[in-house]
This record gives C-alpha cells, sequence and structure tokens, in this order.
C-alpha cells in the first residue's frame, strides 16, 4: 500500500508518517516547502519520501497526486490558526486552504481511485450545551471562520470522493509544533501563578496515538464519519492544565509544583475574549470507533505522560 500525507511538517503529519515507517507501509510526504521542514528529531519522517505541494494550486495537486498514484491520501494540511483566520486580510487564504485545497485533494484522490481521509474539528459544531457530539450529527452551526472553513472542507469531501473518513478531533498536541501543553510549560517558568478557563470543555488527543488509529482506520473500506480524542473523559482547560503541571513536578521539574504555582479557575468571560469565538463544548462522542471494530485512543492522563517523557528526550 502506498499512502500520501500532506502536512507533514505539522503535528498530525509528521506522526502519521513515522506509524506508516513503523508498518512497513509506503509513506510519501507532503508539505509546501521544497524539502521537509518539520521537526528534525531523527524519526523516519524526515528521510521518508517528500513532494513539495501547495493545495491551493490545483494543477499542482493533480499533478502530484496521478504521479504518485497512492492507495490513500491522509490529508492532514490545514489553517489552523483560530484567531489568525478572523483577520479580514486571512480570511480568503483560509477558505483557500481548508476548502478549495481539500475540494483539489478530494477530487484528484477520486480519480487516483485512492481512499481519502479529511481531518476535521469540533469547532463545524456549534459548542454549545453539555452532550456529546455524535459522529454522525449534521447540527451544524461553525462560531468562528476556522470552523466554517472545516465544514466546507467536510463538504468538498462528500461532494467529490466516493470513498472517504472524516475524522473530527480536539485539543490537538504532538511532538512537532505548538501546543497548549508546550504553552503552559513554558508560561509556568516565568509566572507563580495562572489564570486557566474552566467552562471549555473536552478531552486531549495526542497525535502519536491518533496516528495509529487513523492508520489502523485506512487499512479497511469503513468509510463515514468518525470522532477520535484519548479517552479518560470530559475536563476543562483548567483540569488539564493543573494536570500538565502535576506531571511536570513527578519527572522532577521542581518549578511546577503547586506549592510554587498556582493555577486559578476562570470562565472564559472573565479570562477575556479572544478573536475567535471558542466553544464550550468540546466533547466528541467516540463510540461509533469501538463499534467498528477499531481500538480507542488510551487515556489523556497516560497520553499526557508519555508525551512530557517525550519531549525530555
Amino acid at each position: 500500500m502506498k499512502v500520501l500525507v500532506t502536512g507533514v511538517a505539522g503535528q498530525l503529519g509528521h506522526d502519521v508518517m513515522n506509524e506508516l515507517s513503523k508498518r512497513g507501509i509506503e509513506g510519501v510526504g507532503s508539505d509546501l516547502n521544497e524539502v521537509y521542514s518539520g521537526a528534525m528529531d531523527g524519526s523516519p519522517v524526515t528521510t521518508m519520501p517528500y513532494v513539495s505541494l501547495d493545495i491551493t494550486n490545483e494543477e499542482a495537486v493533480k499533478t502530484v497526486i496521478l504521479n504518485e498514484k497512492p492507495d490513500a491520501v491522509i490529508h492532514c494540511a490545514a489553517w489552523t490558526a483560530v484567531d489568525l483566520a478572523e483577520d479580514e486580510d486571512k480570511k480568503e487564504l483560509v477558505y483557500r486552504i481548508n476548502e478549495e485545497g481539500t475540494r483539489y485533494i478530494a477530487k484528484y484522490a477520486e480519480e487516483a481511485g485512492a481512499k481519502l481521509m479529511y481531518i476535521s474539528t469540533d469547532y463545524v459544531f456549534d459548542g454549545q450545551g453539555e452532550k456529546p457530539w455524535e459522529s454522525d450529527c449534521r447540527d451544524f452551526a461553525p462560531l468562528n471562520v476556522y470552523g466554517d472553513s472545516k465544514l466546507h472542507g467536510e463538504m468538498a469531501v462528500t461532494e467529490n470522493a466516493s470513498r472517504y473518513f472524516i475524522v473530527r478531533i480536539a485539543w490537538v498536541f504532538g511532538v512537532n509544533g505548538k501546543n497548549f501543553i508546550k504553552t503552559m510549560l513554558n508560561v509556568g517558568k516565568t509566572h507563580d501563578k495562572l489564570k486557566v478557563v474552566c467552562d471549555q470543555v473536552g478531552t486531549p488527543t495526542y497525535t502519536f496515538d491518533l496516528a495509529r488509529l487513523l492508520v489502523d482506520m485506512i487499512l479497511t473500506d469503513k468509510y463515514g464519519f468518525y470522532h477520535a480524542t484519548n479517552e479518560g473523559g470530559y475536563i476543562s482547560w483548567y483540569d488539564f492544565a493543573v494536570e500538565i503541571f502535576k506531571q511536570a513536578a513527578l519527572l522532577g521539574h521542581e518549578e511546577y509544583r503547586a506549592e510554587r504555582l498556582t493555577v486559578e479557575p476562570v470562565t472564559t468571560a472573565e479570562y477575556g475574549v479572544s478573536k475567535a469565538v471558542r466553544p464550550f463544548n468540546s466533547r466528541l462522542d467516540k463510540s461509533k470507533l469501538a463499534e467498528c471494530g477499531f481500538t480507542p485512543l488510551p487515556d489523556w492522563r497516560d497520553a499526557l505522560k508519555r508525551y512530557l517523557q517525550e519531549i525530555e528526550g
């Protein structure tokens, strides 16, 4: 099997390529730069086949996919800077990447006879209430430009591809790139008191664990919509921050001990409004994974522990 992976300079694409290598599956990575520009961590992705690809260029997408002739495409490339997406001078580019680029990927994956996996987000929903969003729910009402552009990407997939997986994820963290954990660890070093929102609820997703699931899925023909985050229940960003510092302290980082660093829960309103409206309810119902025979991701606490050990190197 041959798999083309877009966005390999990002957190998820990086780990998907390494997972393919681990299983002896031929993987070809792609991203904007002429050569691989993600984390140079010595992992297989850094030396695996790579093609430069601007997904907003239809002719380039057509050429790469039809030349490479992959059996499957895992489409991780996306605009993910949620607040920046709200800027008037960025909106057109956001839709070009998340909607138009995805349409081109879907169109030529279909022409090549390849399966397609599109990575989406809980932001396609309105983020209200407390009930977990079911994977086949169609009550779409994005709150911001990013969410709307990703919803349009989902529509581009369903309109242009016949064999597709749409996998919605949330609260992503990985070795390659910025994320909430890295931010907390950096800020925690220089502050003795932090305020973290407690009324936005979801579950973290470790890209290392997610990559394993995505490759499990792409090897099947169990197409459709799925939700995937780590297990372990639903938490707030405040809960997550407390656990991050607790585990970092257990690893010997004294600066994160509760005696030195206080984390205070605040509401979104108290914290201050970000440019983009954020969902309060990012709970994703993942029951469809087990129903379809897929192994769920490990507990998020276990994922966090492994991740902290990984980035310590």
